[in-house]
This record gives C-alpha cells, structure tokens and sequence, in this order.
C-alpha cells in the first residue's frame, strides 16, 4: 500500500537510516555535516526525521521556542533573525573557514555517471508516495490521522542522465529548520543498472547541503561522508518510476516524471 509522504513521529525509528561514522564530524549537540550526510541518503521522510534526531532534534526546538516567544511577525525572518540570531549560530554547526564552491551540475562530469542507462528511467522525478515501513504500521492505524499529515517541508526529486549518473535532492524548509532557514540537500554519483535482475544500485561518490542558514548562504561539503550503496527493484510504466528496496523492509518509493514545463 503507497501512502502520501507521511509526518512521523518524533520517536519513530528507521532500520534502514544510513549509519554515518568517522569523518565528518559535527560538533556535539548542533545540525551539521553529519547530520546532511546522513539526510543525503534518504528517501522518505522517516529517514530524514532520524537523522535530524541523531544529536539534532533538542538544538531544533529550542531554536523553535526562540521564534516563538520572539514577538516577530510569522513572516518575518529578518526580525527572528535579529532577536534569535545567537540561538540559530548554537544551532548549526559554524561555517568552514574555506567553504567550497557550488556543484550546480555534477552530473556534466563524464566520470560520475555508470553509462549508458535504459532510456525509460532518464529524466527528472517527483517523489510522489512512500509504503509504509513495517514497524510504522501500528502507530499510524492506531494514530487514526492525528499525525499522519503531509509534509509541506519535505520536497524531493530524483535525476536520472543518460550517461548514467543520478542527482538526489532533498529540500529542507523552514519548518524544519527554523524560520529563515532552508537546505537543498544534494547527493550525486552513478545510476548502476543491471537490467537482467531488473534492479538499480545509488553508487553515491558525493554531496552538498546548499541555502541560507542563520542568515547567511551556506554551501556545506560532504564529500568525506561515508555513503551507502542501497540496492532497489525498478519498475518504470509511463510516468511512474517505483523503486522497491532490496533491504528487508521492502519498502517501495513512487516517483512521478516531471515535464519541462514544471519548476525544478
């Protein structure tokens, strides 16, 4: 059964969360590179929700109650800015001393890509519905619709190149990070197909966490995460892509292709 993307809760787990050790480190108690590493690799929301959860969450809400009790308007960053600006910088883990330039478009490197790939799965895709996970199925049939809500915050889009390389972005907004801050979360290397067991590995080389935060343009590096290598069955009918994990949840992603009139 595919359920629009889903709120968790702040307590649900994922088995399959990507592991993120050694390097980068984020200092302890803040959002930082370990925390982007580790929300590159997801695909639902339930990942990324652990992942900020990892040493993340409490920094999160106290940066929340800080805008909250602000006094500023709903609309205005500027103003939460000024009144929670020491707060937001206990938040986030500093900016690097020689911060890297901006990927725009890592897939233009020959090297990145697999190859040649079958032509149904080039293009650009819209995650547009997620299974539920196995150890989610309780709470949400027993939640009746209390948090079972959609994620305005939570935008993701795959792209597939012919030459064989992938870019995953995920969006994370203000709601998520606090009013005035905003991520696009980017991972990015080869789209491995084998079309005789019709499955597809995410053989990510590396990634960038880019957008303002506490006011100012970040662009994070990630290339010294430790990425995964997850493994999906693809299935593509007219402009459905479905990738099923080969993980023992089996969870299945559904991802709607984007026409080019449609903003990225």
């Amino acid at each position: 059964m595919l359920l629009l993307l889903l709120t968790a809760s702040a307590g649900a787990q994922s088995p399959e969360a990507p592991q993120v050790s050694g390097k980068p480190r984020t200092l302890a108690g803040r959002c930082g590179s370990t925390n982007w590493v580790c929300v590159s690799q997801c695909i639902d929301v339930t990942c990324v929700d652990q992942c900020l959860a990892e040493g993340c969450e409490q920094a999160l809400k106290a940066l929340e109650q800080c805008a909250a009790s602000s006094g500023c308007g709903p609309d205005d960053s500027v103003c939460v800015a000024r009144v929670c600006g020491k707060q937001c910088d206990r938040t986030f883990e500093p900016a690097p001393p020689s911060p890297e330039k901006e990927s725009k478009d890592p897939c233009a490197e020959a090297s990145v890509g697999a190859g040649t790939v079958p032509k149904e799965v080039v293009g650009r895709w819209t995650l547009e519905a997620a299974s539920i996970r196995p150890e989610e199925r309780p709470r949400v049939a027993t939640d009746e619709g209390t948090d079972v809500k959609p994620r305005p915050d939570f935008k993701q889009a795959l792209v597939v190149t012919p030459g064989g390389c992938f870019l995953l972005r995920t969006k994370l907004e203000e709601a998520t990070l606090g009013r005035g801050n905003a991520l696009e979360i980017r991972s990015w290397g080869a789209f491995q197909v084998d079309e005789k067991k019709g499955t597809v590995e995410l053989r990510t080389k590396s990634g960038q966490a880019v957008g303002p935060v506490c006011g100012k343009p970040r662009v994070i590096g990630l290339s010294k995460g430790k990425f995964q290598q997850p493994v999906y069955k693809y299935d593509v009918e007219g402009d459905t892509l479905t990738l099923t994990s080969q993980a023992p949840s089996k969870q299945t992603f559904q991802f709607s292709r984007q026409t080019k009139e449609q903003p990225e």
